[in-house]
């Protein structure tokens, strides 16, 4: 399945029927009278979060989607049926903003969350309704209430528990495929990761998401490389583990860049947790790792891992921290819920 997490489609709702204008006229029945019945209301239009799909692919080939308009009225009070509802179905992660992007109307966080996007016209009244005391036989009913129309942006934003950053060839990939079941593309050449990637981490009867997003280079802020287009699926994240390639010549400078597109990107990433990992260790000799690994730690200000994707070196230490900080993050959330609710025990 293709990965697209972006997308620009239109929706309408339906229009509402026009009320019927009608008169009785039955045999034996002395005194007739209007029974013109209202019109349909129309649909309305609701985006829904679905669980099993994890892409926006389904809206590149279809961009118009309509709701059905109410029936009109008809004789004999016969009201008008209600127009069918559209449904846009999205993954867990999607925002729905405005047209030019910068307005959030809805966040659907969680499979099954529905949020109601334009509301269909209300049907027109019939004849019937006009009836009073001083108007026995009134002839003009109301017109249905117009649609709704308007150009939404979706955007997926991955929900994962942590996050994998990096350089293009840090190991990010090969962390992914050690430690979960996902099965990334591995190569030796940079950008081989063109688009996000999901695992889920089981050990000790727990478990959390890591995601995986291509690499990033110094300007991807600006453009440089793929940009920095995929950190909006690291924005949900409870913490980030960056690593850093051992056999580069500079990993205090690797360390920078990243750091700096992050905050250059802004949205949060910069004030994550972070876990720092010196990766490929199993390729260096013992004084090139320790020279590496001093001054990685230095530039990160606090004392980074050293990892190896290959060997397994590391590797159980970096997901016991990752699980520490997502246990905490889950449980500070879970005991913010009754406050925010107004409950108090």
């Amino acid at each position: 399945m293709k990965f697209l997490d972006e997308a620009k489609i239109f929706i309408a709702s339906g229009a509402g029927g026009n009320g019927c204008v009608a008169f009785r006229r039955e045999k034996f029945i002395e005194f007739g009278g209007p029974n013109g019945g209202d019109g349909g209301r129309g649909g309305d239009v609701w985006v829904e979060g679905v669980e099993g799909l994890n892409t926006l692919i389904d809206y590149r080939y279809q961009q118009h989607f309509k709701a059905g308009r109410g029936q009109h009225g008809m004789g004999q009070n016969r009201a008008g049926v209600k127009g069918d509802d559209a449904v846009l179905k999205v993954p867990a992660g999607t925002e729905i903003l405005d047209e030019e992007g910068e307005t959030l109307l809805a966040d659907i966080t969680e499979v099954g969350q529905r949020v109601l996007l334009a509301r269909g016209g209300n049907g027109g009244f019939g004849n019937a309704h006009f009836k009073s005391s001083t108007n026995r036989a009134p002839r003009r009913a109301n017109p249905g209430q117009p649609s709704e129309e308007r150009w939404i942006r979706l955007r997926l934003k991955l929900i994962a528990d942590a996050g994998l950053v990096g350089l293009p060839n840090a190991g990010k990939s090969t962390f992914l495929a050690a430690v979960t079941a996902a099965k990334p593309k591995i190569a030796d050449y940079p950008f081989t990761t063109l688009h996000p990637g999901l695992g889920v981490i089981r050990s000790d009867g727990r478990e959390f998401v890591l995601a995986d997003i291509p690499g990033l280079i110094e300007g991807a802020h600006e453009g440089a490389g793929l940009g920095d287009r995929f950190l909006g699926h690291l924005e949900r994240c409870r913490v980030l583990l960056h690593l850093v390639d051992g056999t580069a010549e500079d990993p205090a400078g690797a360390y920078a860049t990243i750091r700096a597109e992050l905050e250059a990107y802004g949205a949060g990433l910069e004030e994550k947790p972070e876990i720092v990992a010196l990766s490929k260790v199993d390729a260096l000799d013992p004084a090139t790792r320790d020279d590496r690994l001093a001054a990685l730690s230095e530039a990160a200000g606090r004392p980074a891992l050293a990892l190896s994707s290959a060997s397994r070196e590391g590797v159980e230490d970096a997901l016991r921290r990752l699980f520490e900080v997502v246990a905490g993050a889950r449980s500070d959330e879970h005991q913010a819920e009754p406050a925010a609710a107004g409950w108090t025990p």
